[in-house]
């Protein structure tokens, strides 16, 4: 079943709502007997492809921060099954519910283990396989993922609570939170919008749940703006990667060595953007969007909030529409790509040259 589409920025528009209405949802589900096994998980291993990828580095932080043994693995590495990995409940997420990678992974789950599904979309051909589902309601979303990634990110915030015993969790003022960030990325963006149109690649660099934030920042990047991007730890970084820049754009989020990161690109006058809590002041080369001090996972939510508003205006300064995607891969998804997400191709350009900003 495919969920109804919205565009990008009806997506933006009507986020803060509908994580609310997530968060209540999801919730309530946790606390129902029938989800006894995935609360008492102890070995829980996290697989997805692609943005669902992405989003766990969320619990997988929690959860290690509470003590509890936990990874996540690409849908596509166990594809075969999960021989040599020790785990008793696996949890698999896929927005959609047909990618093919993460539906044949829950199928090859080896025996005695907890076959969990979290969802945007019930029912799904993934959702069939397991034995537990945790849906996000269906809820309306974009083909550039914008309530269903932030609405992941939330939902695994909520399955790590539950795992790990929270008594509390932290979502109750995200619509209002959402909102206030939004505003402010939409003033700071504006003022850089120019010069990131003009880059011909970005750099995405953090560290613990961020990194979440940094791999979803590199494939909207990459997605929507049709733009070179790539992600990276931030001591990884640190140890050569970011010899590379030059007419780049770079996302620093953090708030230890990423602030003297980012500063250090900016003094070299590469174009950057950090997402912090502490005080840092802007600079020629340096935009700061200051975020409230949340726990990780609200925090990765309004990070992708600010992402989102990047590209849509990055996206917009290229001429290049948010809803077109180049290239329809029939093998990823089960049922076939989502065609309607192509409708405006004919319209993109049609080539590298023809994208490329004017100088």
């Amino acid at each position: 079943m495919f969920g109804s589409r919205i565009t990008f920025v009806e997506g933006q528009a009507g986020q803060g709502p509908a994580l609310a209405r997530i968060a209540d949802r999801v919730r309530a589900r946790l606390t129902s007997p029938r989800y006894a096994a995935l609360r008492g998980a102890r070995r829980p291993l996290f697989t997805g492809i692609g943005a669902s990828y992405a989003a766990l580095a969320v619990p997988v932080q929690q959860l290690r921060a509470a003590g509890v043994v936990t990874q996540r693995v690409l849908s596509s590495e166990i594809a075969t099954g999960t021989a040599g990995f020790d785990t008793d409940c696996l949890i698999a997420v896929s927005q959609g519910g047909r990618s093919r990678e993460t539906i044949a992974a829950l199928r090859c789950a080896a025996p005695g283990i907890t076959r969990t599904a979290l969802l945007g979309v019930v029912p799904s051909p993934l959702g069939e396989l397991a034995d537990l589902t945790l849906d996000l309601g269906n809820e309306p979303d974009s083909y550039a993922s914008t309530i269903g990634y932030t609405g992941t990110v939330l939902a695994l915030d909520l399955v790590a609570g539950a795992i790990a015993g929270r008594g509390q969790d932290p979502w109750g003022d995200i619509a209002e939170q959402t909102g206030a960030v939004h505003r402010q990325a939409a003033e700071v963006v504006a003022g850089l919008r120019q010069r990131a149109a003009r880059c011909i690649a970005s750099d995405a660099v953090a560290a613990g749940a961020s990194r979440a934030s940094a791999e979803e920042g590199a494939l909207l990047l990459r997605e929507v703006v049709r733009m070179t991007a790539a992600a990276s730890a931030t001591r990884n970084y640190l140890h050569g990667g970011m010899e590379s820049a030059g007419n780049t754009l770079h996302l620093v989020f953090g708030d230890g060595r990423e602030i003297e990161l980012a500063r250090s690109l900016a003094a070299a006058g590469h174009l950057t953007l950090l997402l912090t809590t502490a005080p840092a002041e802007p600079s020629q080369s340096l935009s700061v969007i200051r975020l409230p001090d949340v726990p990780d996972a609200v925090r990765a939510v309004l990070e992708a909030v600010v992402l989102q508003e990047l590209v849509a205006q990055v996206s917009a300064e290229r001429g290049v529409p948010i809803e077109s995607f180049v290239f329809a891969n029939d093998d990823t998804k089960q049922g076939g790509p989502d065609r309607a997400a192509f409708q405006v191709a004919a319209h993109a350009p049609a080539d590298d040259a023809a994208r490329a900003p004017s100088p």
